[in-house]
Order: C-alpha cells, then sequence, then structure tokens
C-alpha cells in the first residue's frame, strides 16, 4: 500500500486536521481579530527598585535586576525573551511572555529604576503565543502545527490531483491563489 493510495491520504488528512484543528483556530481567530486592532489587554503594575549601583544598558546586569525583584515579590519570570530597546539618550530592557511583559529602565534618580509588570489577560495569552512569545514547548508546538498544516495542503492537494475532474479546478484554484497572494503584497 503506497502512501499515495487514497484511504492512506484520507487517513492522513483526517487524522492530522482532528489534532491541528485548536492551534489552527487560535492561530486564525487572534491573526484575524489583531489585524482589525483587537489585541488583548494587560493588568499592569509599576515598581520603583532600589539599586546597588546605576544600572548600564548590560542585558545580563538588567535581568540580574528583574531576577532579584522577581524573587523579592514571588512572581514567575516571563517565558519569552529580553531584549534592550535604545532610544535616543535612553534604554530599557523588555522580556515578554506569553503570561507577562516586564520593562526596566533608568529613572532620573541613577540608584532607582522603573520596573513595570504587565500581567496579560486571558485573550492576550493567545495573542502572545501567536506572536511567538511563549515559552519552548509552544514554540516546538508550533513548528508541529506548521508541519501539520503543510501535510493537509500536500494531501488535499494529491488527493484532488489524482481525480481527473478536479485537477482543473485545483489548478486554476492554486492559481487563482497564487496571483492573488502576489496582487495583495505588491498593492498592501
Amino acid at each position: 500500500m503506497s502512501i499515495f493510495d487514497r484511504k492512506v491520504l484520507v487517513k492522513i488528512h483526517i487524522l492530522v486536521a482532528g489534532f491541528i484543528f485548536p492551534v489552527l483556530f487560535m492561530f486564525l481567530l487572534t491573526g484575524a481579530l489583531y489585524t482589525w486592532g483587537v489585541k488583548g489587554g494587560y493588568d499592569s503594575k509599576n515598581y520603583d527598585v532600589v539599586l546597588e549601583t546605576p544600572l548600564r544598558a548590560d542585558q545580563q546586569i538588567l535581568l540580574d535586576v528583574i531576577n532579584k525583584e522577581l524573587a523579592t515579590l514571588d512572581i514567575a519570570k516571563p517565558s519569552g525573551q529580553s531584549k534592550i530597546k535604545k532610544m535616543a539618550d535612553n534604554y530599557l530592557l523588555e522580556w515578554t511572555g506569553s503570561n507577562r511583559n516586564i520593562i526596566l529602565q533608568p529613572t532620573d534618580d541613577p540608584l532607582i529604576a522603573s520596573m513595570k509588570i504587565e500581567n496579560t489577560r486571558w485573550y492576550r495569552v493567545f495573542v502572545q503565543l501567536h506572536k511567538a512569545k511563549g515559552g519552548y514547548p509552544f514554540k516546538v508546538y508550533a513548528a508541529v502545527f506548521a508541519t501539520g498544516l503543510l501535510l493537509l495542503l500536500i494531501s488535499g492537494f494529491i488527493m484532488a490531483w489524482q481525480m481527473p475532474k478536479y485537477r482543473k479546478p485545483v489548478f486554476l484554484s492554486a492559481s487563482l491563489g497564487i496571483l492573488s497572494f502576489v496582487l495583495m503584497v505588491v498593492i498592501s
């Protein structure tokens, strides 16, 4: 029995579709709503952090300050990555994740830093995951999802191509899809 056998393709198509449906729905919903400005929100709180020495634009030093404060406050670290953002004469460290964002920046007083903790609300968690702000396990899951989606497209295309009455409509549909994509990229 070949992998291109129709029964095998249908089985693969159905099983993969069932498995990836939840994450596909999340990506579709958050992507569609994000394009219209629906991004979810945060519950934010600002903290003054007393420093022993003035801050420097060194990522590890800034992360050490944040980690010490988070331990004191008994708050979990964000699941994503951190980066330093430079703006004119100033800078800040932004550490984002699906569960929370943390922003640390110097103040006018060199021995006090400002730390803002933004806890994501329920919908924003999904938006953050969509934007690859989750931890490593979700990134692996998203890669599995992308592979599954590719398998769906390939198996669906092969099944349609195997039936002579669907070859022309599939070819026309694929051609129209490619042209529409190129047109939207050009006019946007």
